[in-house]
């Protein structure tokens, strides 16, 4: 396990200013843990998909959570690429999770510190335990190297915003940071419409795979026009290696419809959400306690239903993922 003084972690944010970018790099990477197997696959050109923790530690209870997450994983390496479920253990970002690090995280559950990309420094400096959100496991896939990142739903703008402010740190990640993610659009707590826009203003490239139409995570239709399409993952890949040959610094989101036979229920989860706002609402329910609140009561009121089709879109996401990541490496 690395250990830290606190004059190395003030360097971590100074670093560019005295060593050349490929020193700075090297640099950070030191401060982390990377599994062998991820370490392996990333030196070897293989295919790595990067996955968050948030999903483990807020998303379900457990043991439901930790079956889940080593089902998706599973079916990551199924697909031909190597699984890099990202987490802050002891203070310690760790790069892909062994058996027990997982069971861990999983057992503590919302005990663990939900970690945007802002929690980061203070997680590690007090040694603590954090679940990473979208905009940190960025922030960590980007310093080792990995280009996709699989995910249920990224977060965006919420509903209300224009008297909130409320907007996730998930799109101005996604737009300084260079990573493909793969999601089943927004969640559906969310203001569909209105993170596009910020999206398009981030510019980040957004394409809906084998559709026209954005979807709306518990749905294939949001009723919003995406901005692009592909229909394969080496239409993904191809995307994924032009903008990294181009040396863009904005990101890529493939918004991947859920599964036919799980988007039925959508009309009753849409009803779900809209009780769900309106008690948060009621109860003061803010920031970043917003999203698991809604996410647990929505899945309260449809008996269920939204965590079982939640389950599904993740790993459906995570099949076309592997096989966005796995056309890559036989790119580049």
């Amino acid at each position: 396990m690395a250990s830290y003084s606190s004059s190395s972690l003030s360097r971590i944010s100074t670093l560019q200013n005295h060593i050349s970018p490929l020193e700075a790099n090297n640099k950070l990477r030191s401060l982390v843990k990377i599994s062998p197997q991820v370490s392996e696959a990333i030196a070897s050109g293989r295919a790595v998909v990067a996955l968050e923790s948030t999903i483990i530690s807020h998303g379900m209870p457990y043991p439901q959570n930790l079956q889940t997450a080593k089902e998706v994983e599973s079916i990551v390496r199924e697909n031909g690429a190597v699984p890099a479920t990202i987490a802050i253990l002891n203070g310690v970002p760790c790069i892909g999770l062994n058996e027990e690090e997982l069971e861990r995280l999983a057992s503590l559950g919302k005990s663990v510190q939900k970690t945007a990309g802002r929690d980061i420094p203070h997680v590690v400096a007090t040694r603590g335990d954090g679940a990473t959100t979208v905009s940190a496991t960025l922030f960590f896939a980007s310093m080792v190297g990995i280009q996709v990142f699989v995910t249920g739903g990224i977060g965006g703008v919420h509903r209300h915003a224009n008297h909130t402010m409320d907007i996730s740190s998930d799109l101005t990640a996604l737009g300084r940071t260079p990573i493909a993610v793969i999601s089943a659009g927004v969640k559906s707590i969310l203001d569909i419409p209105k993170t596009l826009e910020y999206l398009e203003t981030q510019e980040v490239y957004v394409a809906a795979y084998k559709s026209d139409e954005f979807p709306a995570f518990f749905t294939e239709k949001s009723g919003c026009k995406a901005p692009s399409r592909v229909d394969s993952p080496e239409d993904c890949a191809r995307v994924i290696d032009a903008n990294m040959k181009l040396n863009r610094k904005a990101g890529i989101l493939f918004a991947v419809p859920i599964p036919k036979q799980h988007s039925a229920a959508g009309n009753l989860i849409e009803s779900a959400t809209q009780r769900a706002l309106t008690e948060a609402r009621e109860q003061n329910v803010t920031g970043n306690a917003e999203t698991p609140f809604l996410l647990s009561r929505v899945n309260e009121l449809t008996e269920g239903t939204s965590l079982a089709a939640n389950i599904a879109l993740v790993k459906n996401n995570a099949l076309i993922g592997s096989q966005i990541a796995v056309a890559l490496s036989q790119l580049v």
